[in-house]
């Protein structure tokens, strides 16, 4: 079976965004950069790819489906990307997108638990990457298998957090950390 695998960059104070989405506060290294591209190059989005030397066409390694919030897809919409993961099958979890004109992002309207289930009976030989947002994360927590959070070295303030949702105190055990140049921390988390 699939795992649901949430893989996000949160700040100190555990932001995965600022109050309007803003996400460019993170300091980055080149070294993070090289080894998120080689590690995990699915997580980078198409129309990204070209600008931090990557090849449009470089095979997924872990992940072959994403999932995201509205919050996490309206950016790449900002931008005229109506399918910032091309190279996977996409899924956009929302009740007030209305619709998706781009006939390979799929729009869920319905109980994303349902989704996220059937998603991990496929047999495909890879995982399902919950994207974020918080509302959305919070709401699949008891589908998250595993945790792989990027830490930043910086505090927010104020921002969306990593999970926004009710008080369900989850246990994950670390099992796995990396540490680069810029202070920042990739910790992987699986539950408890």
């Amino acid at each position: 079976m699939r795992k649901l695998v949430y893989y996000v960059g949160v700040s100190i104070d555990g932001y995965i965004s600022g109050p309007g989405g803003e996400w460019d506060f993170y300091p980055l290294a080149a070294d993070m950069i090289a080894w998120i591209n080689a590690r995990y190059p699915e997580t980078v989005p198409t129309h990204v790819r070209p600008h931090v030397g990557m090849p449009v066409e470089e095979p997924n390694k872990s992940f072959d489906t994403v999932v995201m919030g509205r919050g996490t897809y309206e950016p790449a919409l900002a931008v005229d990307a109506t399918s910032p993961y091309a190279h996977m099958r996409q899924y956009v979890v929302s009740t007030t997108l209305g619709e998706i004109t781009d006939p390979s992002v799929e729009l869920v309207t319905g109980d994303p638990i349902d989704l996220v289930r059937r998603l991990k009976a496929e047999e495909t030989g890879k995982d399902v990457w919950l994207a974020g947002g918080g509302t959305l994360a919070a709401a699949l927590l008891p589908e998250i298998d595993e945790l792989i959070i990027k830490s930043y070295p910086v505090v927010a303030g104020a921002g969306i957090s990593a999970f926004s949702g009710e008080f369900r105190p989850t246990l994950f055990s670390p099992t796995q950390t990396e540490t680069f140049s810029n202070g920042a921390r990739v910790t992987w988390f699986t539950r408890s």
